[in-house]
This record gives C-alpha cells, sequence and structure tokens, in this order.
C-alpha cells in the first residue's frame, strides 16, 4: 500500500515561510556591508604624479572600488602631490585623495579654505623621504648640498614642502643656497641621469617605481637624512608627525649603498569632507583596508596598511562613516 505524505495545514506553512524569509533578511542585512551597496554616480580620487605611489596605487584602488561598489564610476585626478590634493578635496574638486600628515597639519595651520571640513579615513603608509644623488657624488649629507642644483618638488607636492623643511634643518637656505628645480618625480631621474641636476628630494613608499627603474640604468647613491631629524622636529607643529626611519639596503637592490639609510618618514592620511556620504566613506574606508594584500602585491607600500593604526587619523577627525566601519569590525 503506496504511504501517503501527511498534509501540511495552510497555517503551518505560513508560518514557514516567515521563518525562511526572516532568516533571508537577516542573512542579507548581515552580508550588505561585503557585497553591493545600492551607491550609485561618481567620485573623484585626487591621486598624484603618474608615475609616483600614490598615482599607481589610485588606479590599483579603482579596481578593487570597481568591483566592491559597482554602480559608483571612480575619476582618477592626477596632482602635483599632497598639497594640490587637499584643496581640491576641500574646494570640492576631489572627493577622496591622499596626504601626507605634515601637509595636512600645515594646511590647518595656515587656515587654508575648506580646511575645516577635512576628515580622515584611515592612516595608510608611511612615506619615505629619500635624497638621490650619483653612485659617484660627494654628497654624503644634505649639509653638502650647498651650491648645488637640487630638485625639490613641484609647488603643490608634499615633496615640496619636506624637502625646504630638511633644507632648513640643514642650515641651507631652500632659494639661496642651492639651485632649486621645481619639478616632480615624473622628470627628476631623466634630469639626473643627464646630469643636470646633481641630486632630488622624494616623498614616496618603497620602493617608488620611478627611483627603482633610474637605479636600473643609472648609478645612484641615497643619502642618509637621520642626522636632520632632531632640528627637523625643533621646526614646529607639523615637523612632530615626522620619525626616524631606516631605508633597507635591498630597498633598492641596484642602489650603490653598502649598508641601511637613516632617514625621515611621515604618515600618508586618506582624506575626504565632512559632507561626503556616510555610507559612501564606509564603504571606500572598507575597500581600502580590504584590498591592501591585493594591492600590496603591486604596491609593496599598501602592505603596510593595518587595521589597528588605520583609525589614528590625527590631525583629522575621523569621518562618520569610517567610524562607523571600524566600528563594524571591531573585534
Amino acid at each position: 500500500m503506496p504511504l501517503v505524505p501527511p498534509r501540511i495545514s495552510r497555517r503551518r506553512a505560513l508560518r514557514a515561510l516567515v521563518a525562511v524569509l526572516a532568516v533571508l533578511c537577516a542573512l542579507l542585512w548581515w552580508l550588505r556591508p561585503f557585497g553591493r551597496p545600492e551607491l550609485t554616480g561618481e567620485l573623484t580620487f585626487s591621486t598624484g604624479v603618474q608615475t609616483g605611489v600614490y598615482h599607481r596605487y589610485g588606479q590599483l584602488l579603482e579596481q578593487a572600488l570597481a568591483k566592491d561598489i559597482p554602480g559608483v564610476r571612480v575619476r582618477l585626478k592626477p596632482s602635483e602631490g599632497s598639497q594640490q590634493n587637499l584643496q581640491r578635496v576641500a574646494d570640492g574638486e576631489a572627493d577622496f585623495t591622499v596626504a601626507t600628515a605634515d601637509a595636512v597639519a600645515k594646511y590647518r595651520f595656515d587656515g587654508k579654505p575648506g580646511a575645516e571640513r577635512l576628515r580622515g579615513c584611515a592612516r595608510l603608509y608611511d612615506d619615505y623621504v629619500q635624497l638621490v644623488v650619483p653612485a659617484g657624488s660627494p654628497v654624503q649629507s644634505a649639509r653638502d648640498l650647498r651650491g648645488k642644483r637640487v630638485a625639490v618638488g613641484q609647488n603643490g607636492s608634499g615633496v615640496r614642502l619636506i624637502s625646504e623643511r630638511m633644507l632648513t634643518a640643514a642650515g641651507l637656505d631652500p632659494v639661496r643656497d642651492i639651485t632649486p628645480f621645481s619639478i616632480g618625480i615624473d622628470t627628476m631621474p631623466a634630469e639626473l641621469e643627464a646630469g643636470r641636476i646633481d641630486a632630488f628630494f622624494w616623498s614616496g613608499g618603497l620602493p617608488t617605481s620611478a627611483v627603482r627603474e633610474l637605479s636600473e640604468r643609472f648609478e645612484i647613491r641615497l643619502v642618509q637624512l637621520g642626522d636632520l631629524l632632531e632640528d627637523l622636529q625643533a621646526s614646529g607643529s607639523p615637523a612632530r608627525y615626522y620619525r626616524a626611519a631606516v631605508m633597507p639596503q635591498d630597498a633598492y637592490a641596484r642602489a650603490r649603498n653598502t649598508s641601511s639609510v637613516a632617514t625621515v618618514a611621515v604618515p600618508n592620511l586618506l582624506v575626504t569632507r565632512e559632507d561626503t556620504g556616510a555610507e559612501l566613506t564606509e564603504q571606500f574606508t572598507r575597500t581600502v583596508i580590504g584590498s591592501r594584500d591585493e594591492i600590496g602585491r603591486q604596491v609593496h607600500a599598501a602592505q603596510l596598511v593595518d587595521l589597528r593604526t588605520a583609525i589614528y587619523t590625527d590631525p583629522l577627525e575621523l569621518h562618520t562613516g569610517a567610524a562607523r566601519y571600524y566600528r563594524s569590525v571591531k573585534p
């Protein structure tokens, strides 16, 4: 005799359906931060010179954002560096950017327009200040640059800011005691190789591709800058963001350094404006932290982004959306 399955009452079926829907809703809510938020529109990310770490980092981050928030089109906008980046975000020309903490402190200290609207999303990786000379150069310290032709960075760059501070700490006038060249990392290597400058300052993650590529075709050496830290930190409030650092000997394997190089480092911050949407900022911050390893395979400095320290965006107040992200991942 065939078995007849028990009949399920309409009430029991309805209860089961309600339970399943409740579970699905809870699951969707839990997955929402990790899935595809219903965000649409366009955002502008101000990067840096096209051969620098900021711009390459921006290119890779753009790819990660395309996966995480596909409804938002990301437009990369190259710049001269930190100072111009901050001006763009403050003025509304860009929505997000990367800038060094000392440049942020100076922008705020100088009372630049819109400075009060700037907010932090994450502390990223540190920039290392690099003084590059031909391998046979007699320069052993920034103090030896007197009378030399030195590339100090473009006007709107963080490199310009820190190179002038370095020269001042070395007892040199950045205008009168050297011949300054206002150029960026996109042209500095070629100028050094051609003998049109004697040295250049650069501030960036390790390794910076433009410096590495120069070392592979032209003999260079990195000059120690560690002896300037004490005088540098005594120069004022923004300088408190500088710390002692060491560039390992193999940071640029082809450079003619026989040991590690003492220098100065400064943290980079991911910056936005107070009025940037909280959900967009939360998702942007989530992608920055979540894509660390993937981006770090091509931009080594990105490997140093650390969830434990990312929340410390001094001198900027943390954006509410970024704060929401950090709360969501708090153990």
